[in-house]
Order: C-alpha cells, then structure tokens, then sequence
C-alpha cells in the first residue's frame, strides 16, 4: 500500500462509514486515487457465461450504488464490475446510522436497504459510461412494492440494454421479507420472468443469482435445481449473512448483513456444495471474505469461475486489487495452471469435508 492510500485510509477511518462511504467514491470521481490500469496476464484471462474477462478479479455490487464512479473503477485493476443494487423507484433505504466497521474482526456490517437513485438514473450513467471491462448490474425491488417479483423484470428491462450481465439480489437481508423469495416456487416464478424480459432484449444479456450463506442443504440443492432449470447464466455465492459466530467487536449485535474477513469460510463451504451440485452445469462467482490472493485462490479451487469483493477495501485500500492479482498469478504459475479454467474446482473436496 501506497503511503498516500495509508494516510486517506487513515482519515477515512476516523469519520462516520457512510461518509467515508461517499467520499471515498467523490475521491475516485475527482481523479484523486492512484489506479493501476487494466491488469492481466494469459494466466488470469478467463470466460464466465460468455463474457470475456481480463482477470477474474471483479468488484462486488454495493460500492457504487448508483454508478457514478464508473471510468475509475474500469481502471483499478479488476476484471469486472458490478453496480447496484437498482430499484424501479428511487428510494432511501434505511434509518441511519446503517454502516459500521468491526475493525477487530476486519469485517463489517450494513443495512442499507437498497438505498438507491432508482434505475432510470443510473441506466442513464450506465449507456454513458467509458468502453472497458464488464460491467453488470444488481437488480433489486422496492419495499413498498405491490409485487416485489416483478420488479426485479422491470430493472431489467430499464437498464438491459446499458449493462453486460444482470444479478437477480434475492439475498440482502436487509429488505423485509426479501430473502422468502429464495423459496423454490417463488424463485423458480420470480427468474421466469427476468428470463422473458432477458429474451425479449435485441442483446443477450447473462443473468445471475445472487444467494444467501444462510441456506440449510436441503435449501441449497432446491437453489441448485432452480437455477440448473431456470435458464441463468451463473451464480453467485455468496451474500452478507446473519450470523455473528466468533466475533470479538463491541458492535457485533448492530442490525444487518456482515460481510468481510469472518464470512470467508462460510461462504467457500457454500461455494463448493453448489459446485458440487451443479457439476459445473453453471458457472459459480465466489463471493466473501477475500482479501488476499491466497483466499482468491481457495475460492477459485472451491469452484469459482471469478471472484468478487468489496468489505476488504475498507482496511486495505483498492491497492489490493494488483496485490491479489499478482499473488494470485504466482500461485497459478507454482502449482503448474496455465489458465483460471484449469484451477476451477481442484480443491473443492476439502471445503466439503470441512
């Protein structure tokens, strides 16, 4: 890390998070943030549901919300991006205080609420943003929505056109209620109907479904057999999760969804069980926890096709990014890969015994 990432960390640290939150995002506009470029190798170049990625590396969907700071985030190394969550109506999300740091368990925890400047907003900075890497986007629903199912459908069919791919957030257990469509006949009717609004666009567009840690194995395999059915493209594994086991920080018991450092041993076993049920009938996004390469690595081995993060950038900066990239090439080349398709899966037998 950079001395002038350490220090803005620093002062970043000493505010409230959603400032920090924001202004850390206005850093990122004003052009105030070093950035590395795109970075890969033929080593990290890979392929998910079509789309053609220069690293697996990609940045979780919560950071940038709405899509304002687009051409930065193309050039901060990642393979990927993914914003949102969008809403059909603009809406505030949440009471605050709503974001907190566990900076003794490297974690965190949000209830935001799909706070968000509704899709016709962002689809605007979405067809306006600079050609690069692929940027996808999540597709949420509003809370005082009549029919939440169909709102998922309406995002889509707002920003379709604007995006990459699409992630169906089914998982945020910050919307009440949200998560009872993960249900296998309200999912299964629930992607029906963003795969007919995803056929009825001039481009195709991959969808994914973004599923919660919190699943029994009976829900997984349901989850399994819906996707598998539903005619998606990917699924990515995993959201925040409810559970506070093994932390240490005085805030523990704040309301929300706790993403970071804790989640990343959860969320692998849950990535490798799907891996396992899908049999690589679909390609898996691992999600939680990652922080170094050597944990972009087990997750890959887990069976991830590309990884994602977010939490580990609120204590380490986006240098991060070429840190994992790199170790992660050199862990390829020491264990003898030759591409990210070949490391897909190999050690997901030990995540299973876990």
């Amino acid at each position: 890390m950079k001395t002038i990432e350490r220090i803005g960390l620093a002062a970043l640290h000493r505010m409230d998070p959603e400032l920090a939150h924001g202004l850390s995002l206005k850093a990122l506009q004003m052009g105030l943030v070093p950035l590395p470029g795109p970075i890969g190798c033929a080593r990290l170049e890979c392929e998910v549901a079509g789309l053609k990625l220069q690293n697996p590396l990609g940045l979780a969907a919560g950071y940038d919300k709405n899509a304002v700071a687009l051409g930065a985030l193309m050039r901060a190394g990642f393979g990927f991006l993914e914003v949102g969550a969008a809403t059909p109506r603009p809406q505030p999300g949440n009471p605050k205080p709503r974001l907190w740091r566990l900076t003794e368990d490297r974690a965190v925890i949000n209830r935001f609420g799909f706070n968000n400047e509704g899709v016709e907003a962002i689809a605007r900075r979405l067809a306006a943003r600079p050609a690069g890497i692929p940027v996808g986007l999540n597709l949420g629903a509003n809370k005082d929505s009549a029919d939440r199912a169909a709102d998922f459908a309406t995002v889509l069919r707002i920003a379709g056109p604007h995006v990459d791919f699409a992630t169906v957030n089914v998982s945020s257990p910050n919307t009440e209620k949200l998560r009872d469509l993960q249900g296998k006949e309200a999912l299964s009717a629930l992607l029906a109907g963003v795969i007919a609004v995803r056929d009825g666009l001039e481009r195709r567009v991959p969808v994914f479904l973004k599923i919660a840690p919190d699943l029994g194995p009976a829900e997984l395999e349901q989850i399994a057999e819906v996707a598998l059915n539903s005619g998606i493209d990917a699924i990515v594994a995993t959201n925040t999760t409810l559970s506070r086991e093994g932390l240490s920080s005085p805030l523990r018991n704040q309301p929300g969804g706790l993403s970071g450092a804790p989640l990343f041993v959860h969320s692998t076993r849950v990535l490798a069980r799907l891996s396992q049920l899908t049999a690589g009938r679909l390609p898996l996004i691992g999600v939680g926890g990652v922080a170094t390469a050597d944990q972009a690595y087990e997750k890959i081995r887990a069976g991830a096709s590309a990884v994602q993060l977010y939490s580990s950038m609120v204590y380490g900066g986006l240098s991060i990014v070429p840190e994992i990239l790199r170790g992660l090439d050199a862990l390829m080349t020491r264990d003898g890969f030759t591409s990210v398709a070949e490391a897909v899966g190999t050690g997901r037998e030990r995540w299973l015994k876990g």
